[in-house]
């Protein structure tokens, strides 16, 4: 695979201008996610403005919203608006607090980071009570399967590994939930198994070497004019996923501390692969004419811009990383106020153009712009 194939040169040489010309605004942070968030709110259920929209993005329990969510939870934690928190537990109450259909499945786990959210500002036990229920299934009773990501004649959804985290994605989706879960109620056996489940991916799918995950096992073998693929997102799903995972793990544990130094690992390997323009490339080793993409830049300055504040990473040396990723994302608002430069729904490095934008790309930069007013408060 080559994705400088899918950009027509005329493509390029026109498109990828308009945020380096484009002045960011002067606006906090809090501020500026607020705003979009509104125009994300304001435009819920109007599918036109997403390119790619399947039967998926409209599940109102799906990934594709609940990454949006949880967005909306950090911005609640951040000061905004009392209607953002307003929103967050609508949007509960509408889903009567299930997360989804699929109970192993880790993408329908993910709207319940903002359930269990939910249920310490306002929403009480009853927000907990399904997801915990399904919650339950999945510890007591955990899938035994493969790692290995083979999809079958049947389809992408039959593939039998879905029932564990055999895709970096999964990372984000899933752990953060059991972990505040077992926080909220304090029985440990749904932190306990998404430690497991998370160092089993880990074990598979991290390359030792370049410090990056892979997609899923599809990817070991694949090159990008003779580069190994490692898709921008999947990673930064990962790198945002441990940024929600680490607080809640014990002080000096183990699995803190392995995590902690994970978490480093991949942020000096992130740091040295931004590009000038303050993006990261969609595939992370060929940047080469590559478009802006902020779903993920936006969670690569969220991490990064969350080490700093937890001492993790050093201010003086990672700090204009965060600067220029978050110059990037504000240059990436659209005239009409959407995000624009979000990599549709996929599994690999693709196309990306001004107009794109999605839910979870909404959701990332909700994310980073929280982390990144949390860094300007912190005394240098």
């Amino acid at each position: 695979m080559n994705i400088r194939n899918l950009f027509p040169a005329a493509l390029i040489c026109a498109a990828f201008a308009t945020p380096a010309l484009a002045a960011p605004t002067a606006q906090s942070p809090v501020a500026a996610a607020v705003k979009l968030a509104d125009w994300q709110l304001a435009h819920l259920d109007d599918l036109s403005h997403i390119p790619r929209a399947t039967e998926e993005t409209r599940k109102t329990r799906g990934w594709e919203q609940a990454v949006f969510w949880v967005g909306m939870t950090a911005l609640a934690d951040a000061g905004a608006p009392p209607r953002i928190t307003e929103a967050v537990l609508a949007m509960g109450r509408r889903n009567a607090w299930r997360p989804g259909d699929n109970l192993y499945f880790a993408d329908d786990q993910a709207i319940a980071q903002a359930y269990v959210w939910a249920a310490g500002h306002g929403a009480g036990a009853a927000a907990l009570a399904p997801t915990k229920a399904a919650f339950d299934t999945v510890v007591d009773k955990p899938a035994v399967t493969t790692l290995a990501f083979a999809i079958p004649p049947e389809g992408y959804g039959a593939t039998e590994c879905l029932k564990r985290w055999c895709w970096c994605d999964a990372l984000f989706m899933a752990p953060p939930a059991f972990a505040e879960l077992s926080r909220q109620t304090g029985d440990d056996r749904y932190l306990r198994f998404a430690m497991k489940e998370f160092w089993a991916t880990t074990d598979f799918l991290y390359d030792p070497a370049e410090h990056l995950y892979y997609r899923d096992s599809r990817f070991f073998e694949r090159r990008d004019n003779g580069r190994k693929v490692f898709w921008a997102r999947g990673n930064g799903w990962v790198f945002g996923g441990m940024a929600r995972v680490i607080p809640l793990l014990g002080a000096g544990s183990a699995d803190r501390t392995r995590m902690e130094a994970l978490f480093k690992d991949m942020a000096a390997k992130v740091k040295s692969l931004q590009k000038p323009d303050g993006y990261w490339a969609p595939s992370l080793l060929a940047p080469e004419n590559s478009p802006p993409e902020t779903s993920g830049t936006a969670f690569y300055t969220y991490g990064l811009a969350w080490g700093i504040h937890q001492g993790l990473l050093p201010r003086a040396e990672y700090e204009p990383a965060v600067r220029k990723g978050w110059a990037a994302l504000e240059r990436a608002i659209q005239p009409d106020g959407r995000l624009g430069w979000v990599q549709q729904v996929g599994d690999r490095p693709d196309q990306v153009l001004p107009s794109d934008t999605q839910y979870f790309g909404v959701g990332a930069f909700l994310l980073a712009a929280t982390a990144v007013a949390e860094l300007d408060r912190k005394p240098r």
